[in-house]
């Protein structure tokens, strides 16, 4: 196979690396020396907004389309060209289509985690599980992307540096790293008009000053030597760091305008879809703006065993006009070149269509030996398609990428230091990449 150059001159497969490889889990110092390579890598990072497409999405339904296959593989929809020349993605991608220069879509993503409790986990975390785990499991045996980041960025402005939109993706956890590191997780619906972020104001009663002089005696308190000596054996006691930034986050203006996301423009939120998914997508911008690293938003649905094709007219439609308004949104806000949209789900969808017992309406099973990821923003992430050959390839490619493998363009900026050893439980290291 034939491996051609980019315009920064690293080679394509290169140039995948570049852009997932440590988002999974892999090494991080083989991606700046790609990047010392190339001469011009993309700009630092402040932020990633990870879309989470929990189910797992067919690829053929949006971005790698087989035109030229039978019946029983292509299904319904027909391909439409995108901007970029030779890349064509399905019907449903019509606004991604016209964009298609603004983003990557990396279509030779495989694993062996063919159940969504493994799948999930090796996507989140770039690990495998350590024992088997069924469809159903929430698991985590390792740190969550977010999480990593958390533990090496920290907040700022009062912010946590991770958040999950609804709720906590199956292995979106901190595992070892500890609770401090667990998403802020912000479950209200911000296209509701009640819309609120629990928690993070003072009680009407509770003035100001009332509760700083409350702080001030809990700090007299921790200051006591006999208080810190149990605070190393009492998770309690030893919890100060989440006080801290519970406070922080009530206290701080920066936070309680991210939230107000009824500032935005009307035009604005029409703009991103008066949905839960298009306003969501909205205040990840916002929070990314006020300085958060790391938003996960966890959007559910997309393990279509059946009803594929209906699905995708409505939820597939939908989902592609918020990422495209998102990055069109970043872009001309300047935001682009420093912040990293990913939109990816635990796995892909088989080729063939099947019909399960029972039901009408046929639909794609699991299928993990091919998948397609959406990457945007942050430089070198925003180049024309790496690997469209316009192949009718079923399985990920021989040159292909497995979620644990070498490399990262912005996850350093973002949080991941590349000389950082990652922990495991007990207080041993290994290298970046290693497992």
């Amino acid at each position: 196979m034939t491996l051609e150059r980019n315009c920064e001159g690293v080679l394509r497969r290169d140039c995948l690396k570049l852009g997932l490889g440590a988002l999974m889990g892999g090494s991080l110092a083989s991606a700046l020396e790609l990047r010392a390579v190339a001469g011009t890598g993309g700009k630092n990072a402040t932020g990633c907004i990870l879309i989470w497409l929990s189910g797992g999405p067919s690829h053929f339904e949006t971005f790698d389309p087989k035109p030229n296959a039978p019946a029983e593989i292509r299904g319904e929809f027909q391909t439409i060209q995108s901007k970029v020349p030779g890349t064509v993605f399905s019907e449903n991608m019509v606004r991604l289509s016209a964009i298609a220069d603004k983003f990557s879509v990396v279509r030779s993503v495989k694993h062996n985690q063919n159940n969504h409790g493994a799948g999930n986990h090796y996507m989140m975390t770039g690990s495998p599980t350590r024992i088997p785990v069924s469809c159903g499991a929430f698991v985590s045996f390792h740190p969550s992307m977010g999480s990593v980041v958390s533990s090496q960025r920290g907040a700022e402005n009062g912010l946590p540096p991770y958040f999950s939109l609804p709720s906590q993706t199956r292995s979106g956890g901190p595992n070892f790293l500890g609770a401090r590191h667990a998403p802020f997780v912000v479950a209200d619906d911000p296209n509701s008009k009640t819309f609120q972020v629990r928690d993070v104001t003072i009680p009407n009663l509770l003035t100001d000053a009332r509760a700083l002089r409350r702080r001030r005696i809990r700090d007299d308190l921790d200051s006591l030597r006999r208080f810190q000596d149990r605070a190393t054996a009492d998770p309690v006691l030893g919890s100060d760091e989440n006080y801290q930034q519970a406070l922080s986050l009530v206290t701080s203006a920066t936070a309680q305008k991210a939230f107000e996301i009824g500032r935005e423009p009307d035009a604005v939120r029409e703009r991103f879809g008066r949905n839960a998914l298009g306003q969501r997508a909205l205040l990840a911008r916002r929070l990314v703006q006020a300085g958060v690293p790391f938003v996960t938003i966890n959007n559910g649905g997309w393990d279509h065993h059946s009803n594929i094709f209906p699905r995708f007219k409505t939820q597939g439609r939908e989902l592609e006009s918020v990422v495209a308004t998102l990055i069109e949104d970043l872009d001309e806000r300047g935001m682009l070149d420093t912040t990293l949209v990913v939109v990816m789900g635990e796995f892909g969808r088989t080729p063939k269509i099947t019909t399960l017992p029972g039901s009408k309406t046929p639909g794609r099973d699991h299928w993990s030996s091919a998948m397609s990821i959406l990457v945007a923003g942050c430089g070198p992430s925003s180049r024309p398609d790496c690997r469209s050959d316009g192949q009718e390839r079923l399985y990920g490619h021989r040159e292909h990428l497995r979620s644990g493998e070498p490399g990262v363009e912005c996850l350093p900026e973002v949080g991941h230091r590349p000389q950082h050893d990652r922990l495991q439980p007990g207080g041993t290291s290994h290298s970046p990449g290693q497992r």
